[in-house]
């Protein structure tokens, strides 16, 4: 179960270096991702040139949050946005992290699906001229699996509830290699199993290689690492010259348990709560429920792998209709005068709003509820992130809106989704609800995936989530020999 550091298939590894000799692919380290002051003065210069929005090999050293509004030039510290508290209704600050900035996709996905694939192609796991990468996802993972495979010069397979918004199939029927890779599963959000099960009969051809962000490492350390010392940059920047300040939270909608990874390393560097987020229309970590929601890009109905439930300390229920009405005062006319004229919001700051998409407002609605309700003062710092931006998602909302939004539909918005936001559906875990959210993981796990009982509870012990981390160290090497031999070959 625990990711491979070894080279597996020398044959394959040598079909993987010919491969990415041919499409001219150099491939960053996890290092570089982390910190891409580290990347070459020479690769620096050259992206200058490529658009963040195109299959070019160079895009992979974009893969990391340092990107900068344009999506092109490296800044010292990652975008952010702070919520102001005429909005929150609190005195903490709400730091919001910016995922839009990421290259081809305009989501941090892209992150995952790089993590997830170079560690299989650098040990000889993955044969980029044979094999297909089957991507399963609700939506953005996908998105970033088919580009980081056209890239690599492989097919890539995207499998996604039919559900979904308009616009993420769109951006799939221009990438994917054929209409073919473009798989469509039952249902929406909530339908992860039933891509599970789609999964599960592509495995069965030969060549399909099943990169399942729900169960793959790479994507807890790549989040873990560049995530993870992207908060903390974020933090240090906003937090200078205020010596009180204290990271109380970081907060995440699980999704397939990548991006909360980042919270296991803001607890070590600074001690804060991780929590996690979910839909209360389907609240399988609250209490076991089940149900539809609309706020795509967070999976729910299962307990990822990938989750380190026993380092979590919190979890809250966001509506999705909380997360539409808001996602509407902040993206029509309407919704912005009423945030100008009555809570004297600033054109900037209003602007900014279009940077969250329906999970990332969901994540903002949480990070006020958490505050409000650990009454949380100016010194407390509680951040969260935005996955994507609003763009994904202007077709889902119509659809949903029922009408026009107006002056009336915005004041009984902000009433109901940001003053009444109280502490009701929000757990605060013990040890006790911690197990019991950390065993609904069998029934997924051991019952349906075939995963031994030894494996699935070895994850109980934070000594296994820390053994982990000398991967990426080990990875990084790997990633050097493979370029060495890319540019022998």
């Amino acid at each position: 179960m625990a990711p491979t550091t070894q080279i597996l298939d020398k044959s394959i590894y040598k079909n993987a270096v010919a491969k990415l000799k041919e499409h001219n692919v150099v491939l960053p380290t996890f290092s570089e991702l982390a910190d891409p002051g580290s990347i070459s003065s020479e690769t620096r210069t050259a992206l200058k040139d490529v658009d963040p929005n195109a299959p070019h090999p160079l895009n992979l050293y974009r893969c990391h949050w340092f990107n900068g509004p344009d999506g092109r030039g490296i800044t010292e510290v990652p975008g952010y946005i702070e919520i102001p508290s005429s909005l929150s209704g609190t005195e903490a600050r709400i730091i919001v992290m910016l995922g839009e900035r990421f290259p081809m996709i305009g989501a941090h996905k892209v992150l995952a699906a790089y993590a997830c694939l170079v560690p299989r192609l650098v040990t000889g796991a993955f044969d980029p001229e044979h094999a297909r990468a089957i991507w399963p996802s609700t939506g953005n993972y996908c998105r970033g699996g088919i580009a980081i495979s056209r890239i690599l010069g492989c097919r890539g397979v995207a499998v996604l509830p039919e559900g979904m918004s308009r616009e993420r199939f769109e951006w799939l029927e221009k990438w994917a290699a054929d209409p073919t890779d473009i798989v469509r599963t039952p249902g929406t959000e909530s339908n992860v199993k039933e891509i599970y099960d789609k999964c599960a009969e592509l495995e069965s051809i030969e060549g399909n290689v099943i990169i399942n962000q729900f169960c793959e490492f790479g994507n807890y350390l790549g989040h873990l690492l560049c995530t993870g010392q992207a908060a903390s940059k974020i933090y240090e920047h906003a937090t200078a010259g205020r010596a009180a300040s204290r990271l109380a939270a970081f907060i995440s909608a699980t999704g397939s348990a990548g991006t909360i990874a980042a919270g296991d390393h803001l607890k070590t560097a600074h001690g804060s709560e991780i929590v996690a987020v979910e839909a209360i229309e389907c609240p399988t970590m609250l209490r076991g429920g089940y149900g539809e929601h609309n706020i795509q890009g967070i999976g729910d109905k299962h307990i990822p792998l990938i989750h380190n439930v026993m380092n979590t300390d919190c979890v809250i229920g966001i509506s999705d209709r909380s997360s539409d009405g808001v996602y509407q005062l902040f993206n029509t006319d309407a919704g912005q005068r009423y945030l100008a004229d009555r809570k004297a919001i600033d054109d900037k700051t209003l602007a900014s709003f279009s940077s969250l998409g329906l999970s990332g407002i969901a994540n903002v609605l949480a990070a006020a509820k958490y505050a409000r309700h650990f009454g949380l003062g100016a010194d407390d710092v509680v951040m969260t992130i935005a996955t994507d931006n609003a763009a994904l998602y202007k077709s889902q909302v119509e659809e949903t809106s029922g009408g026009d939004f107006d002056a009336l539909n915005a004041a009984e918005t902000f009433g109901a989704h940001l003053s009444a936001i109280a502490g009701s559906e929000l757990l605060d875990l013990t040890h006790r609800e911690r197990q019991r959210i950390f065993n609904l993981g069998y029934y997924t796990w051991v019952e349906q995936q075939g995963v031994s009982v030894e494996d699935f509870d070895q994850r109980k012990d934070q000594s296994f989530w820390k053994g982990l981390r000398k991967n990426i160290a080990e990875w990084d090497g790997l990633i050097g020999d493979f370029n060495g031999e890319v540019g022998a070959a």
